[in-house]
């Protein structure tokens, strides 16, 4: 298989099936824009069987995404898409960058979620923009915007109460689209969702279990990431 793209937690691999490629996760994890970066045996592995079953779990939901199926412990088969240069941030309570950004108290509750999109670019930071940036930029359409945020939003509450149901609760998490290569009018949810782009705390505790734990030096990525799995009945 070619390497057709590598980001700072997945490889893109070619497939031989036409219209499809490998989606392979690393154990690499990072934070900061990668200022902060390790590897962690296992971690891969964990991210994918996660990401797997939430997209299998969106997808039934109604939610249409570019996963096709499982391929091995650390790599799924995906529908190839154009993703569409935006990161989707819905956050259903305040915590990271916009408690600092607004000068909130950690944990408001948003209701309903707020939605956010920043503009995918590592060069620039990802900042965040509005709709009329969009359009100014040329990064998607009218029309596909109102479909991402309903997508976007769909997505999200089907998961919060997923995890409610384990005990957790989804605070954040970040979403990105792609057009569909025979059909660009068909927008799918892509990448992953897993604790690498989302935050989960207990329900309880409030102990975070997610890459809070590897970014703000809470204790050890793998145990919180296992207990997420564990949650989930994947392990």
């Amino acid at each position: 298989m070619q390497l057709l793209y590598e980001g700072k937690a997945k490889k893109l691999l070619s497939s031989p099936e036409p219209g499809m490629v490998v989606v392979q996760f690393k154990d690499s994890v990072t934070a900061g824009n990668a200022a902060k970066k390790a590897e962690i045996s296992g971690k891969g592995a964990l991210a994918s069987a996660i990401s797997i079953k939430l997209l299998e779990v969106v997808s039934a939901k109604g939610v249409p995404t570019h996963f096709v199926k499982k391929m091995d412990e650390r790599s799924f088969l995906a529908r190839q898409v154009e993703i569409i240069p935006l990161e989707i941030v819905v956050r259903n309570w305040a915590a990271g960058s916009i408690v600092k950004r607004l000068g909130l108290e950690r944990g408001k509750i948003f209701e309903p979620p707020l939605v956010e999109f920043f503009y995918k670019s590592d060069s620039l930071g990802d900042p965040l923009i509005g709709e009329s940036h969009i359009q100014a930029l040329g990064l998607a359409t009218p029309e596909e915007v109102e479909r991402i945020k309903q997508l976007a939003s769909k997505a999200n509450s089907v998961l919060k109460e997923y995890f409610l149901a384990k005990h957790l609760k989804l605070i954040d998490l970040k979403f990105e689209f792609g057009r569909a290569r025979k059909n660009h009018k068909e927008i799918l949810l892509a990448d992953e969702i897993s604790p690498d782009t989302m935050r989960l705390w207990d329900d309880q505790t409030n102990e975070s279990l997610d890459k809070d734990v590897f970014r703000e030096d809470k204790g050890d990525l793998l145990t919180a990431y296992r207990a997420v799995a564990q949650r989930m009945g994947l392990i």
